[in-house]
Formats: structure tokens, C-alpha cells, sequence
């Protein structure tokens, strides 16, 4: 943690980490203030959304109150459904499985609230995110795993550049869940108990096939299933329903399990096979972030994870162009998905990361 800063803005959200995150800053002696973001949810579905709701308004300020520390509520319902939930439904359109939490991080968290906190003249913008940070010998900020391997959320942060960090403090990140919630008793917050969050916020509760059917109808056109031979074996609800790799809901009677390997979008079909088909060696993937601020144009290896709670996997990464990478795995894997997130690290460095075009090199 960067113990210049003095003044500091923490993104509360009425749950356990950032509640946590505020009471460590205070007892450190930050003048430390208080922000909820007000986030878009669908009309009449307010009082479900995690992020945001009556309930999580109000513990946050409970939360504030007990700590001595102002508090704001910021509205940022249109920026997060333009951003997020547009930056969601597009990617289903381009036939993708979209992060949308990787738009909010990269466009509302650390670009909206940031420049707000800053604009407030707070020198920093906290969270309750469980990653770590260290200055290293060249003198650039590294952004490192949390201290909790279970909770570590490097790969969702894998956006952030210096610039960023220069402005960053992540107070949990050297603590456990367990040790997080008895800091919240410790502190006699209201929050200690409360569960985490799971599913993505303006879902509220709800189901992403539900909502697409609802708002883009026109990506629910059913199709046939076809096998590895080109053969009709099943129909499927809608491209948007299925994504690489998933075996549930494909709704065809087969001696063996079935997986989803590929979607074709010129015929609205989906094309499945077993396990041994579903394996893929390589990828391509662009808007690659560099946390250090230095392409790296240079092949080497190093570790990287495809999916936010995937292991580990060793793999050659390659320079294409620009913000694009080549990435040639020590083994295949099965869940390399369009539209998701694949990031790099040095053991416990974050590298940085980028989007997933497609499984396979693509010039």
C-alpha cells in the first residue's frame, strides 16, 4: 500500500471487503470519505440489484456513520448502462460471451469514480478488490495477487495501468476473508456478516438468457444442433443461450457427454462433439493492457489464466501487433472462450491481460 496519499475516496457498496477496506484507512489515519455508485437496473427490479440497492445504500451509510466519515451517493445509472450493459448486449450480438465486469472496472470504477474522487481532491480511490501492490526495483508500481489465492482478484484488475495505480490503494489485499470478517466484527461493523456477491448486478438475481430475451429478441432465434459429421442432431433455443464448452442444456440424448465446440452465426448453428474435440492449444487476443506501461515485443513464458477462478496454466506468449498477442499453451484447454478475459502473470505479478478473439492464431 502507497502510504503518500492523505485524502481518500473508498467505493463502498454496503458489503463486508470495502466496509473493511474504509475502517483500515480510518484507523490509519486517512482522512477517508465515503462514495456508492447508483447503478442502472431494470425498472421494477431496484430492490434486487447487489450492487446497489435500498438496503445496501443504507448499510453503507450505517457503515459511514459508525466510521465518522462523510458519505456520498454518486448517480451513475446512465454511464453504467451505457457503458456495461450496451458493452453486454453487444458482445452477445457479435456472437461473444461478454466480461461486462472488466467494462465496469476498466470504464466506471477506475475512470468515472476516479476522476470524480479526484475531481473532490482526494489523492486516491480504495476498494475492497483483494490484490496487493509493491513498488519494484525499476521503480514502476507491480500489481500482485491477494495474500487470499481463494478471493484474488489480479485478473479482473489486469486494466489498470501506472497512471491508475499512482491513485490506487487495495487495503484487503493482505488479508483472508476469514480475517476480513473478524476485522468487521473488531470494528462492530453492521456488514460482518453479510454474503458476498455472486452474480453480475443489473441481473438482479435474474438469469443473462431472460434478459436478452427481453431486451435484443432478435438474438433468440432458434437453430439446429449439428455433430462433428455436419449431421442435424438437435435444434438449440438461440446462439446467445450457449457458450464454448458448455455440456448442460444442450437437450440431445448421446451414449456420451456432448460439448458445445463451436458457433457457426452465417447458419444459426451450433456444432457439438465430445470432450477430446473440445481442446484448443492456442489463442488470439487484443486490447491487451501492459500494467508496466512497456510492450513487451519479445516472446516468453509465463503463466496465464483464462477464466477468473481457471488455474494456472504455462504458455508462450507472442507479440502480433499493437495490442495484440499470440498465446501458445503448454497443453489444450478446453474453456477458451470468445469475449473473455485471458491474463498473464510472473507468479505472483499480474502482467497484464487482454480480450480473447478467438481459439487459434488469426492474422
Amino acid at each position: 500500500m502507497t502510504l503518500q496519499h492523505k485524502k481518500v475516496v473508498v467505493a463502498m457498496s454496503g458489503g463486508v471487503d470495502s466496509s473493511v477496506a474504509a475502517a483500515l484507512l480510518v484507523e490509519q489515519g486517512y482522512e477517508v470519505i465515503g462514495i456508492m455508485m447508483r447503478l442502472w437496473s431494470e425498472p421494477g427490479s431496484e430492490e434486487s440489484n447487489r450492487c446497489c440497492t435500498p438496503d445496501a445504500m443504507a448499510l453503507a451509510r450505517r457503515v459511514a456513520a459508525r466510521l465518522h466519515i462523510p458519505f456520498y451517493a454518486l448517480d451513475a445509472q446512465e454511464k453504467f448502462y451505457q457503458v456495461v450493459v450496451n458493452y453486454f448486449i453487444d458482445g452477445y450480438t457479435q456472437n461473444i460471451t461478454p466480461n461486462p465486469c472488466l467494462a465496469c472496472n476498466r470504464q466506471i470504477r477506475w475512470e468515472y469514480l476516479l476522476n470524480h474522487s479526484l475531481t473532490l481532491g482526494a489523492d486516491a480511490l480504495a476498494t475492497g478488490h483483494y490484490v496487493r501492490l509493491r513498488e519494484s526495483s525499476s521503480g514502476n508500481i507491480e500489481l500482485l495477487r491477494g495474500l487470499d489465492l481463494a478471493k484474488d482478484q489480479s485478473y479482473i484488475l489486469h486494466i489498470l495501468s501506472q497512471e491508475k495505480l499512482a491513485h490506487a490503494l487495495f487495503p484487503v489485499g493482505e488479508f483472508t476473508k476469514p480475517q476480513i470478517r473478524e476485522l468487521a466484527r473488531k470494528f462492530n461493523l453492521p456488514v460482518a456478516e453479510r454474503p458476498d456477491s455472486q452474480d453480475l448486478c443489473f441481473l438482479a438475481g435474474g438469469d443473462y438468457r431472460g434478459f436478452l430475451a427481453r431486451h435484443v429478441p432478435q438474438l433468440i432465434q432458434p437453430g439446429p444442433i449439428m455433430n462433428l459429421q455436419g449431421e442435424i442432431i438437435g435444434q438449440h433455443k438461440g446462439l446467445a443461450y450457449y457458450t464454448i464448452g458448455q455440456r448442460k442444456g444442450l437437450g440431445i440424448a448421446s451414449s456420451v457427454p456432448l460439448y458445445v465446440l463451436s458457433k457457426i452465426v452465417e447458419q444459426n448453428s451450433i456444432v457439438v462433439g465430445p470432450a477430446d474435440a473440445l481442446g484448443q492449444s492456442e489463442l488470439t487476443a487484443n486490447h491487451v493492457n501492459w500494467i508496466s506501461g512497456q510492450i513487451t515485443t519479445q516472446a516468453f513464458r509465463a503463466q496465464v489464466k483464462i477464466r477468473y477462478k481457471s488455474h494456472d496454466e504455462w504458455g508462450v506468449i507472442s507479440f502480433i501487433e499493437n495490442d495484440r498477442i499470440h498465446i501458445k499453451f503448454d497443453r489444450p484447454l478446453r474453456d477458451i472462450t470468445p469475449g473473455q478475459v485471458v491474463v498473464i502473470y510472473n507468479n505472483e505479478v499480474c502482467l497484464g491481460g487482454g480480450v480473447i478473439e478467438t481459439p487459434g492464431l488469426q492474422s
